[in-house]
């Protein structure tokens, strides 16, 4: 009788066994996402962050046009077709900020 029992738990240990190992296998997974997360932070944190400063940008832009300054050609190595001001701003600050002064002085991108 005893024995006929531990045949209807067999299941049972089973099961609670395949409930363990994939308790493991969650923690491993969490470990991978929590290293992972690790590594990208780290690479974030390790670029600059360029805001945009639009009050310093525009107070820029204004200084040079009371100055009749005319804006230079763009001299960098980061503009492309199809791009923005804001897709410089990744780059270097000052570079967004020139563009930005090209811009409004021309009223188009740099070609």
């Amino acid at each position: 009788m005893f024995r006929s029992s531990l045949v209807n738990f067999k299941p049972l240990f089973v099961l609670s066994g395949i409930l363990l190992s994939a308790g493991a296998l969650a923690d491993d997974e969490d470990d991978a996402l929590a290293k992972a997360q690790a590594q990208m932070n780290a690479e974030v944190m390790s670029k600059p962050f360029l805001a945009e400063r639009p009050e310093e940008v525009d107070k820029y832009i204004e200084s040079m046009l009371k100055q009749n300054v005319k804006p230079k050609e763009y001299q960098g190595q980061y503009w492309r077709p199809g791009y923005t001001c804001r897709d410089l701003l990744r780059y270097n600050w000052t570079q967004y900020r020139n563009c930005r002064y090209y811009y409004r002085y021309h009223g188009h991108y740099y070609r």
